[in-house]
């Protein structure tokens, strides 16, 4: 039976995993050939080195250092541990550095409502490149609802549906709206009386599907009636403002996505712009961690956003 009680332990202690917090202060301790400038180099204390080494020690069976008052020098159990753990440490901190290179190098999939990814976005793309030229920014078009599963990273989404509990949003900017049109055409489409400005009863009101009831919540903030007045309808937002870039009518232009025509001059805001009580998020799956890429991302994309 005692013989038996041995043989037991002795296989338990074979078999046991080697301590990777011992192993590192074993090869500290070996390399500076000094329990106490290890324990500086680990931020230890000289007691807890020692503990460590002695613990594996204890471990392995044998003696790894032989002790000579202040000094310690590797036996030859040392010397051949002290060579396997450096190579396995190695192997540890190339993989370490592959590994965060390969996440350096990850594309940073960013999904963006597309006509605020056309007019405002992709123009300030050269802009971020410039100013992180260290992150991989990948952009795709998607509105409303969408799934992290489809390797997207995070999303810019205007507050106008429910997105749930579950993902963490940052805020970006207010929406601001306001009719726009050709300027040649505003004395076509605006009638401005003492100072103050109205729509024709011949205007021509451009409409998208994805933003039906743009022009009804504008004009009941500006106390204005619209029936009676001819309206032109499109399938897209965008392309309600392309077509009031050519003329054909008054479309309601967001601030953010006619910005750019505006101060350019292909558009005009005779009413300038109020806000809609809606506003534009940064969406992702989890909070964003700080100097991550993405909280480099959304800084950026709030001082942008204000600029």
């Amino acid at each position: 039976m005692k013989t038996d009680d041995i043989g037991e332990k002795n296989s338990r202690k074979i078999n046991r995993p080697l301590s990777l917090g011992g192993l590192r202060c074993f090869e500290a301790a070996a390399r500076l050939e000094s329990f106490t400038q290890a324990a500086n180099s680990l931020s230890l204390t000289h007691g807890a080195v020692s503990r460590a080494v002695r613990a594996l020690e204890d471990e392995l069976g044998v003696a790894l250092f032989e002790r000579h008052h202040r000094r310690v020098y590797l036996t030859g159990a040392g010397r051949m541990l002290l060579q396997a753990s450096q190579q396995a440490f190695g192997i540890l901190e190339h993989t370490a550095q592959t590994l965060r290179q390969q996440a350096q190098n990850a594309p940073l999939v960013l999904s963006c409502e597309p006509t605020l990814l056309m007019r405002w976005l992709i123009p300030r793309l050269p802009a971020f490149q410039l100013a992180h030229p260290d992150i991989n920014l990948q952009l795709v078009a998607g509105g409303g609802p969408f799934s992290f599963q489809d390797g997207i990273s995070a999303a810019i989404r205007r507050n106008d549906f429910d997105w749930g509990d579950k993902l963490h949003s940052v805020a970006l900017f207010n929406e601001q709206v306001g009719p726009v049109c050709k300027p040649e055409m505003v004395p076509r489409f605006i009638t401005v009386n003492a100072g103050q400005s109205t729509l024709r009863h011949d205007a021509v009101l451009l409409h998208s599907a994805t933003r039906p009831d743009a022009w009804q919540k504008w004009a009941q903030s500006q106390d204005m009636a619209l029936e009676g007045r001819p309206e032109q309808r499109f399938d897209h937002f965008y392309f309600s403002l392309q077509a009031a870039v050519a003329g054909i009518g008054v479309a309601i232009g967001p601030w953010q996505q006619v910005r750019d025509d505006v101060a350019s001059g292909l558009l005009s805001a005779p009413f300038g712009f109020i806000p809609d009580g809606s506003g534009y998020c940064l969406l992702t799956p989890q909070e964003i961690q700080p100097d991550s890429a993405l909280a480099r991302l959304a800084g950026w994309l709030q001082l942008t956003a204000y600029a």
